[in-house]
């Protein structure tokens, strides 16, 4: 499966704020293109965002259509660290203990960073998780920076945030680009996504009728700069400019491409950015 009729990018939050009504940036927006154009829809709250993308899973299969579901945090950790928490050497299966871990109310009231705490204790208490609110205290979780990460038998980063530098890395859990918050908060989703509602998770799976995928919307940085008005949401951008991107890739034929590139050294641990090295292809679609 490598075109789709339908593409939503999920701009994800880890927000522990509650919910509020009026759309703002730092919360949930989901773009969708299809061939009637391109939606984007304002989620404040994780427990509404998966009821809406399950619902989209549903709406899809009803019509017989395919949908791709890019979502911006990391769907996987840096080699080594998934047997070691697991005693399995799949993403997999950090997503199923991070589902039986996390827990996230309606509200948003969440426990990932004392999730991070225990996961840091049992890696010696030094990492590799860190960062936190100075307002909260932990015995294995740093607020800051402090990890020795060759010491700890880690990479601080994936392979793919070496060809994306940009990317933040995933045990960045507070302040700007903590990428590594959001994906202890999606994990979980993922897990259900995928042994709940059957979805393929790539590239750990082969991409079928509906498939998640990890994207990166700063790929369009300049194109989202360029759109960005007085009273626009950047995320609300993001996710509307990426969807239309991926669309029209898929629509002439080039997502084949950028779905083929992910090396096999990454697809049993720590996944890959869809269009990582496709920045530019990205661009022209738009």
């Amino acid at each position: 499966m490598t075109r789709f009729d339908r593409i939503a990018v999920v701009d994800w939050s880890a927000a522990s704020a509650p919910p509020r009504r009026t759309p703002k940036a730092d919360a949930i927006w989901i773009g969708l293109a299809d061939c009637t154009g391109v939606t984007t829809t304002y989620h404040p709250s994780r427990h509404l965002a998966e009821q809406a993308i399950v619902a989209l899973i549903a709406q899809t299969r009803q019509a017989g259509e395919s949908l791709l579901i890019g979502v911006d945090f990391a769907l996987g950790y840096p080699a080594g660290f998934a047997p070691r928490l697991t005693g399995q050497a799949r993403a997999f299966a950090v997503w199923r203990w991070l589902a039986g871990q996390i827990t996230d109310s309606p509200a948003n009231l969440n426990n990932r960073f004392a999730v991070a705490d225990a996961i840091n204790r049992q890696f010696g208490g030094q990492g590799p998780f860190w960062g936190h609110p100075q307002s909260q205290s932990f015995a294995h979780l740093s607020p800051r920076k402090t990890v020795d990460y060759p010491a700890l038998g880690l990479s601080e980063r994936r392979q793919v945030e070496q060809v994306v530098p940009r990317a933040q890395p995933v045990w960045k859990l507070f302040t700007t680009g903590s990428v590594g918050g959001q994906s202890l908060m999606g994990l979980p989703m993922i897990h259900r996504l995928a042994t709940q509602h059957g979805a393929s998770v790539w590239p750990f799976d082969a991409p079928s009728a509906v498939t998640v995928a990890e994207v990166y919307p700063s790929l369009l940085a300049p194109a989202v700069t360029a759109a960005l008005g007085p009273a626009s949401i950047k995320d609300e951008v993001q996710v509307r400019l990426l969807a239309q991107a991926l669309h029209r890739l898929g629509q002439s034929g080039d997502l084949a491409g950028l779905l083929a590139e992910a090396p096999a050294a990454v697809r049993d641990e720590e996944g890959w950015i869809l269009g990582a090295t496709a920045a530019a292809a990205l661009l022209a679609a738009l």
